[in-house]
């Protein structure tokens, strides 16, 4: 299982980052971080700075094609910024084109909204966002982890790191599932 983990070159709430990636590698996956540059991401504990991670991959340079999953993880920041690059976005819907599971966590349905995947999904987020969500045709609920079949791929969505353990949980479950059951 080869997962993609998208992030801005800073911004990530590092706890979303470090325990869907932990739990990755614990189930014998290969996470990958994918940014928009080259280098090292700055994450964050909430509006502090916290730790730097290597990029392995460049948005541009890689397809979903490369990919069993993609996991994107949140902070307010981190999925702004990815928003505004069209190669994040165009690479976030290229997991939608192609049928491949995606998991979401707290800010990060920003970017599905920009990517214009969310119409008639049921998803949850940090709720500040829910309005957003609503506004581009999503159904937007309170819940822990939402785990939606309705489209062309399964979207896995949660809403804040007090949800990790079964976001975490959700994705890997449904990301190993073989590809013609997504």
């Amino acid at each position: 299982m080869r997962i993609a983990f998208l992030m801005a070159p800073e911004g990530v709430e590092q706890i979303e980052l470090t325990d869907p990636w932990k739990a990755v590698t614990d189930a014998g996956g290969e996470p990958v971080l994918v940014s928009t540059r080259p280098g090292h991401i700055q994450a964050f504990d909430h509006l502090d700075k916290a730790d730097t991670f290597p990029v392995d991959e460049v948005v541009g340079e890689v397809s979903a094609d490369s990919f069993d999953g993609l996991v994107l993880p949140g902070g307010v920041a981190n999925p702004d910024a990815l928003r505004l690059d069209e190669g994040a976005v165009s690479f976030v819907r290229d997991f939608f084109d192609r049928g491949r599971p995606v998991a979401a966590i707290c800010h990060a349905p920003w970017v599905l909204v920009e990517a214009d995947v969310v119409s008639g999904r049921g998803l949850t987020s940090f709720p500040s966002i829910r309005t957003d969500i609503r506004n581009a045709g999503g159904t937007w609920v309170d819940e822990q982890v939402k785990i939606c079949h309705d489209g062309p791929n399964t979207l896995i969505t949660s809403r804040r790191p007090d949800d990790l353990k079964a976001f975490s949980e959700a994705f890997l479950t449904e990301f190993a599932k073989p590809a013609s059951a997504h």
